[in-house]
């Protein structure tokens, strides 16, 4: 069996569930070890089994990825252990608070940016000194949200985070491509994780500014279904491989076509 990944090592934050988790079981099934990093080290006990299952090996990393102290121990864990780092997927992330700009506090603003765009900045930050010998793949998980779709209501500090994501990752692709370093950027549409599990909504405060929008045969027109963690892990894998080798500062949607509606 030809794997694309054969003995490459992957550091993936947001590693216990959904895409994470979809993303470190494909590409350790083509021959990566896998660093699993997330704020929950419980949720990877499971991942880490099933990448083993899979002939290769895992690491669980405890981590708040906006924290710059624990980004850098965990690389330094993961450079201990193997000796080598190829692929980096910042992946981890929350929707936040969700409600009306005048009612979104500062607090609530910050931690939004905190864990999604800040999270991006130093989990790219420190892998760099690792990877410029050998260069590598960078892969950052943005949305449509933000940069593609606009009727989010009350996601105004997700959808910022997210573009912002978008703008930092096509700066760090034409910075690093001389390392051999190649920065992209996945937007997924609807995905069937558990990202509401870090969302905080308030309906009746949406009231106010909600737009009615209606799609009586449903928002997805390939399909007729969100999408699966696995098939955005398939585009991680893609983007992870030498396939990709002359794509960077590239922004791929995965959505069904959802936000061309």
């Amino acid at each position: 069996m030809d794997l694309l990944l054969d003995g490459q090592v992957a550091f993936i934050t947001g590693a216990g569930s959904g895409i994470g988790r979809a993303a470190a079981l494909k590409l350790a099934e083509n021959g990566a070890k896998i660093a699993l990093v997330d704020l929950h080290p419980e949720n990877c006990k499971e991942v880490k089994k099933l990448v083993e299952e899979k002939g290769s090996e895992a690491l669980i990393l405890e981590a708040n990825v906006s924290s710059d102290v624990d980004m850098k121990k965990s690389y330094d864990a993961v450079l201990k252990k193997w000796s080598r780092l190829d692929i980096v997927f910042a992946n981890a992330g929350i929707n936040g608070v969700v409600a009306p700009i005048e009612d979104l506090s500062p607090e609530d603003w910050d931690l939004t940016i905190s864990n999604n765009l800040r999270s991006t900045f130093l989990t790219t930050k420190y892998a760099i000194p690792y990877m410029k010998k050998n260069g590598g793949s960078m892969i950052i998980t943005s949305s449509i949200n933000g940069n593609r779709k606009f009727t989010g209501f009350g996601m105004s500090a997700y959808s910022t985070s997210k573009i912002g994501q978008m703008g930092f990752g096509k700066m760090a692709a034409l910075e690093l491509a001389r390392y051999g370093i190649r920065v992209n950027i996945i937007c997924p549409g609807g995905i069937e994780t558990h990202i509401n599990e870090n969302t905080w909504k308030e309906k009746e405060d949406l009231k106010k500014i909600e737009i009615p929008i209606n799609y009586p045969e449903g928002n997805h027109p390939l399909g007729h279904r969100s999408g699966k963690p696995e098939e955005v892990a398939d585009l991680v894998l893609f983007l992870s491989s030498k396939q990709s080798k002359h794509i960077t500062g590239t922004e791929i949607y995965i959505d069904g076509a959802e936000s061309l509606l």
